[in-house]
Formats: structure tokens, sequence, C-alpha cells
């Protein structure tokens, strides 16, 4: 279960051992309303002052009570509409609202309470999948790519690159015999999302029209792929708010759209200079696979035809649930002390289980 995003609650049935079976059930997002979308926003907000992991100044406190209680009337929805009982599910993965990420100081918040939301259910609860590893010294991010090697098997195309392009895009490359290597890559939908809402008064740029009826600024997108975070080898990772400080002064709407647009698909592209060889597929999940500016933008950066750069339902998955299944096969992972990060992915000093288990 999922709620990485503001824009709802990603949840999705599966049944796994954790290691090579894996078989995909139903899924659903429950969106957020919009007053609950702006509690969001005014919690990353608070979460600035947060110096220790535990600490939840402002509202903090109250927001995780509610945001536990909008996950667990969401399982209960979930259940309801797909004829479940909390007797059909062993346990939920459940990784709450990344309210700051900092990994060079070893701190990320994931608003959540486990073993709250474990009693409100009667279902045990793994939670807080993240903290073992940034203790470490580790990035603490991507978590999925474990479960993208899993899916992986059923492809016989290799070397393949998942791409989540979510808030930020992050990239798991997954080698001929298994190799594992990801990294975050750029932005991802956050700064076109922002750039269409103040602009526009939509939250989103749908269906890529803002950025098809504009022009790349090349000038101004070459000082945003400047930024040091591109030279820095991986694995790496960013906060949703990494980018938030570029300039885009002088830049219509149009305009913005599309340089912003080019800007994740560019920064993708860069970082091919990473992998170990070129992907031969690009498997696009996330929310921005549905935008045809982004997906067109992407296929013209890496050079690559629609028949190499598909959304993930084209190679038989889907993109929107994909993360909150990946949590649901980390949570049984985590209950078999399997790794869950790895040197490559996340840099941990060696492969390394985590999580907390909330008894129900």
């Amino acid at each position: 279960m999922s709620g990485t995003s503001l824009d709802g609650i990603d949840i999705a049935l599966i049944k796994t051992d954790g290691e090579d079976t894996v078989k995909r059930g139903p899924s659903r997002t429950y969106r957020y309303v919009p007053e609950q979308r702006a509690i969001l926003k005014d919690a990353l907000k608070d979460a600035l002052a947060i110096k220790e992991r535990r600490e939840r100044p402002g509202s903090l406190a109250e927001v995780e009570w509610s945001l536990t209680e909008w996950h667990a009337l969401a399982v209960e929805s979930f259940c309801q509409d797909f004829g479940l009982t909390s007797a059909d599910i062993d346990v939920i993965g459940f990784h709450g609202q990344t309210v700051i990420h900092r990994p060079e100081r070893r701190l990320t918040v994931q608003l959540g309470d486990g073993p709250l939301l474990a009693r409100r259910l009667n279902i045990r609860v793994v939670h807080d999948l993240r903290a073992d590893d940034i203790a470490t010294g580790g990035q603490g991010a991507p978590l999925v790519p474990v479960y993208h090697r899993a899916l992986a098997q059923s492809l016989e195309v290799l070397p393949l690159a998942f791409l989540n392009i979510g808030g930020v895009s992050n990239v798991t490359w997954v080698g001929a015999h298994g190799e594992l290597l990801a990294f975050d890559t750029g932005p991802g939908n956050a700064l076109i999302d922002d750039w269409a809402l103040k602009m526009t008064g939509n939250p989103v740029d749908t269906n890529g029209r803002l950025a098809f009826s504009g022009r790349v600024n090349e000038a101004v997108l070459a000082q945003f792929l400047g930024v040091p975070f591109f030279e820095e080898k991986p694995p790496k990772s960013l906060d949703r708010n990494s980018f938030a400080g570029l300039d885009l002064t002088g830049l219509g709407p149009a305009d913005g759209a599309a340089t912003l647009t080019a800007f994740t698909a560019r920064s993708v592209a860069m970082s091919r200079a990473w992998f170990p060889a070129d992907p031969k597929c690009w498997v696009i999940c996330g929310g921005g696979r549905k935008n045809p500016a982004l997906m067109a933008a992407l296929r013209l950066s890496l050079g690559l035809g629609p028949e190499a750069v598909i959304p993930a339902e084209a190679a038989g998955f889907n993109g929107d649930s994909m993360e909150a299944e990946a949590w649901a096969y980390l949570a049984v992972r985590s209950l078999k002390q399997l790794p869950i990060t790895f040197p490559g992915t996340t840099d941990a000093p060696e492969p390394m289980t985590g999580g907390v288990l909330a008894e129900a």
C-alpha cells in the first residue's frame, strides 16, 4: 500500500513468496480530495523543521493520525470492493507519506502510524522500510528495484530498464544475470504539476497539451541540467522539492511546461552514462506514462521508438499499482528477513533487510 504522491492511496493485492513467485491481484487508487491534498502540502512545509526522525513539529502529529485513518478507510473500501476480509490478508506493506528525505543527514520521515493501522484493521503491518538503510548510510531509496527484478523474469528482453515517473523519476537497470543498479535520475512530474497549477489552476498538464503547445527554452534547460546532482555517481536520491528553486522567470505557461517536460526526459537520457550496458527496452511506470508529451520527449531524448519505450501495460504490468504491489512484496521479504536494499540500489554497505513489524 503506497501513498507516496499527493494524488491518493494506491492499494494492490498480490500473492508472493517474496522471491520469484508473484501473482498480481486487484488494485485500486483512492484519490485524495482537494482538502486532503492541501493538508499534506502544509505538512511538507512543517516537515522542514524536522531535525530527528521521531519529531512531529507543527501539525505533523495530527496529520499523521489523519493519514493513517485515511489509509485504514481505503483498506476497508478495498476489501468491500473485492469481497475480502481481514482474514484474507496476511500482511500490509505500509509506505505512508514521505514529508522529508535527506539521506545526507541520515534523515527520512514517512508519516504513518504502523501500529495504529495494525490495530485499526486487525492485520499485521510492516512499515518504516527505509529507516534501516538510511541509518547505515544508504540513500533509503529507491526500494522498488528488487520487485522490478522479480517482474523482469517474465520478460525476455535484458538488459531492461524500469523507469518510474512520480514526483521524481527513478530508474532500475536489470542486467542479463539479474544485476541491479537503481537511482533517482532527476525530476519527474512534480515540477510540471506545480507549474501547471501555478500558471493555469489545473494541478496537472492534462494530456501534455500545455507542453505540446510550447517550445523548449534550450538556454534555461542547459542551466537546469548543469545542477551538480547529475554529475554525482549513483546510487543517489532526491526529495520532491530538490529542484523547487529553479528559475523560470520570463517563460510563459506553454514554454515553461515544454522546458520542464524536456528537463525530465533529458535527465533520464543522461542517466544512461551510469549503466553497464544500454537497456534494450524501457518500461515506463508511474503517472508520467500518461503524459503523451513526456512520453514523446523520452523517446526523442533516448533516440528510441515506441516499441522500445513502452508504458507498463504494454509489458503486461499495471503502471498505477506497481509501487503498491512492490510494498506488499517488500513486506513479505521483510518478514522473511530477505534483503530489500543493495549496494547497487541505495549504496547500502551490504544487502540488507529492513522494516518494522506491527502485530495485529
